[in-house]
């Protein structure tokens, strides 16, 4: 019998490990030859833990489990009141473009075998055919942007690596996922880790670095664990090392873990920390695709960027530029998360807009409530009204509506949201996260603060102030972190102005 419990961090969260406690005890009570797989999750995070048994029609899904219900997956599976039917026909799942997360929830993180079978390595081995002027073709071709920001297409980035003369250069993973809202990348680091091991070696391929770093939050220690593990599994296999699948190339890797500030996700600050330096950020020129990483031309991208870096090779350039609108191709893992009934990974294709996203594959609110805002893109993302769900997923549609798409974090709020409050802990998490660098994030957050609290005391000059703040903060600040907090802001006095009203605030 083969059956599988996710060892994901969230199913984890939600009970997973004595589920599977449970099950290995039901097994042994019953003389059960179990095999049992502790996958990643599939994304259906309402669900979790979501148990699956193997059989010939496929894999059926149960949940979500505590260890009460494990007993009957062996006594009566037909008839368990938590049987969910085929997990790949549930509509979430049939509903879906999976490339990026095609693996994920589905094989046995940690083997290379399980990998192989499912299509893992294909990319790498039509990548190692091809020089690195057609590698870097090949990525700009496929309309690929970062997943992890402002949409930087990636093959200009890696073609400006390629095209720098140094002795030494380096492919620098960016794993500090630290929006709220999302855990696209951790999802990946924990279900499908050697994914990212073939992206990365593809990207050091093309622009002819050696060397690769991942630089995860030490938030995550389960993604740590699963990460640093699968490296040791890949170098023992002849994936990573002097000979890379037995050719003439190499490529080797290591984990980094960083101290936990959410600046260090700006690319120039994580290149300071990985340097063993303070975590801030670096004026530009020069670019860290010239003078990056111990200052030589450096790939920074984050983790989805690179994960999808093999179903491109595997698949081809004008497979994956079919999917999406515009100049925002191919597919995007939304992270649907807050006030909502089924949060989760959802992988599609750009161009669904965000009515929905929100109203569909979310399902509204959880509390039942109409839905009042949406924040994308983390908390420096603007906050959209339900008048702006027409807009499609991309992104110049959606910094054309004064937002940005970032990573892809959705978060709901329901009516009861007072908007001044959410607006407030914009500028207060910037004002804790600051690094320090520049004055108008390093001050201009706590002069937010305090101009919010007038506001909020009813003080109704206070307002244009904040106006004229925002936009000193948007065009100062040396990175995003004081340069979109303005986002949020300014998007929640302008769609939410009953919020932000002084009169009623002074009642109050």
């Amino acid at each position: 019998m083969r059956v599988y419990v996710p060892g994901d961090a969230a199913a984890r969260a939600l009970g997973a490990d004595a589920v599977a406690q449970a099950v290995q005890e039901a097994a042994a009570a019953r003389g059960v030859d179990l095999t049992l797989i502790r996958n990643g999750t599939r994304g259906m995070i309402w669900l979790e833990p979501l148990v699956e048994i193997e059989t010939p029609e496929g894999r059926i899904g149960f949940g979500p489990l505590d260890a009460a219900d494990v007993a009957g997956l062996f006594d009566n599976p037909a008839n368990h009141p938590k049987a969910l039917g085929l997990v790949e026909a549930l509509p979430w799942m049939a509903q879906q473009t999976r490339l990026t997360f095609a693996r994920c929830g589905v094989i046995d993180p940690l083997s290379l075998e399980d990998y192989a079978a499912h299509g893992g390595l294909s990319g790498l081995r039509r990548a190692l055919a091809m020089d690195a002027a057609a590698i870097v073709a090949e990525v700009t071709q496929s309309g690929l942007r970062g997943r992890g920001g402002a949409g930087f297409p990636t093959g200009i980035k890696w073609e400006t690596v390629r095209g720098a003369v140094a002795d030494r250069k380096y492919i620098v993973c960016n794993a500090d996922e630290g929006d709220s809202g999302t855990f696209a990348d951790r999802m990946m680091m924990e279900g499908d880790p050697f994914t990212l091991i073939e992206g990365m070696i593809i990207a050091g391929l093309a622009v002819g670095a050696t060397k690769g770093f991942v630089y995860l939050r030490s938030e995550y220690p389960d993604a740590i664990k699963v990460m640093g593990r699968a490296v040791e599994i890949a170098r023992a296999n002849g994936l990573l090392g002097a000979s890379v699948l037995g050719s003439r190339r190499d490529f080797d890797m290591e984990i980094r873990v960083g101290a936990g500030a959410y600046v260090c996700g700006e690319e120039t600050s994580l290149l300071n920390s990985l340097e063993g330096k303070r975590g801030v950020v670096r004026a530009k020129p020069p670019l860290p695709a010239l003078e990056g990483f111990m200052g030589k031309p450096t790939v920074v991208n984050n983790v989805i960027s690179l994960a999808t870096v093999p179903v491109i090779f595997e698949r081809g350039a004008a497979f994956y530029r079919d999917f999406g609108l515009g100049r925002s191709r191919g597919t995007i893992p939304l992270q649907i998360a807050g006030n909502v009934k089924r949060g989760g990974l959802f992988e599609t294709a750009f161009g669904l807009s965000l009515g929905e996203i929100v109203d569909n594959i979310a399902g509204g609110t959880l509390t039942g409530r109409p839905v009042k805002a949406v924040q994308v893109g983390g908390p420096l993302g603007a906050y959209f009204p339900r008048a702006k769900f027409d807009t499609p997923f991309g992104y110049e549609e959606f910094d054309g509506q004064g937002g940005l798409i970032g990573h892809a974090g959705v978060v709901v709020f329901d009516e009861t949201a007072d908007m001044l409050g959410m607006a407030r802990f914009a500028f207060e998490f910037c004002a804790v996260e600051s690094c320090g660098k520049c004055t108008p994030c390093r001050i201009g957050a706590v002069r937010g603060v305090e101009t919010m609290d007038r506001i909020a005391r009813g003080d109704a000059d206070a307002i244009p102030l904040l106006t004229d703040l925002c936009e000193t903060m948007k065009d100062g600040s040396l990175c995003a972190l004081g340069g979109f907090t303005p986002y949020p802001v300014m998007s929640a006095l302008t769609h939410f102005p009953d919020d932000f009203a002084t009169t009623r605030k002074a009642a109050e």
